[in-house]
């Protein structure tokens, strides 16, 4: 039976919407989140905020709140060469994914989070990838997080299971998840306080939250704020 969780946690909608998620589920959650030196670093910013507004709003949830380990993984962004990591404009490449693709972002996180979850007797790891409303990235896929599973499994000889809750709902589905979890009131703190940009924008705030409002992460939270709000829904 598995009763602890480490959540890889960004700052963004998902993570957030998936720490909330995990603190619903688990008896003990703890957190990481890495430095990478991405453009919307302004995401970490908004993880502290994020994890006051849990503190104080949801105190239920805050007793199961544990130790958040932040790691600095610098080298990932003097090796890539993308638009998450570099002041270059956002395009698409001959292969049809998006310059903002990291190539091994997730399998880093995932092997760093499963060293420590080693180590602090965790056995559940959890992220916010999505195959259902994405950008792509092939590090986000359900074979890929399944393969690697067992990878880490077999490697640090434990088993671990990784959760993606988000893994099959778009991100209509994700502010509903947001509301059935928390209501209004969860909805509201990630609205205002996650962060989703790739150009890192926290200034400008649009219905669904802040962002430049142009880049693919603030066109998909827009999309999906609008099929949230959209009385089909109801």
């Amino acid at each position: 039976m598995h009763h602890k969780a480490l959540v890889l946690f960004s700052g963004g909608q998902d993570s957030a919407t998936c720490l909330a998620w995990a603190l619903d589920r688990y008896d003990h959650v703890e957190t990481i989140g890495f430095d990478y030196g991405q453009r919307h670093r302004v995401e970490l910013d908004c993880r502290q905020r994020v994890f006051e507004g849990l503190r104080n709003e949801f105190p239920h949830w805050a007793a199961k709140l544990g130790q958040d380990h932040m790691l600095d993984l610098g080298l990932l962004g003097q090796i890539s060469d993308t638009a998450l990591t570099d002041e270059k404009a956002i395009s698409f490449a001959q292969g049809g994914l998006p310059n903002t693709f990291v190539p091994g972002r997730n399998l880093l996180f995932f092997t760093f989070a499963a060293a420590i979850a080693y180590r602090r007797g965790i056995s559940v790891l959890v992220g916010g990838m999505c195959e259902t409303d994405y950008s792509g990235y092939p590090d986000c896929r359900d074979d890929t997080l399944k393969a690697l599973q067992v990878t880490l499994g077999l490697g640090l000889d434990q088993r671990f299971v990784i959760e993606t809750p988000l893994m099959w709902i778009d991100k209509a589905r994700t502010w509903q998840l947001t509301e059935q979890l928390g209501g209004t009131g969860l909805v509201e703190l990630l609205r205002l306080q996650s962060h989703s940009c790739y150009l890192g924008d926290h200034s400008t705030l649009h219905a669904w939250g802040y962002g430049c409002g142009s880049c693919p992460a603030c066109e998909l939270r827009a999309k999906g704020w609008a099929g949230y709000k959209s009385p089909s829904r109801a």
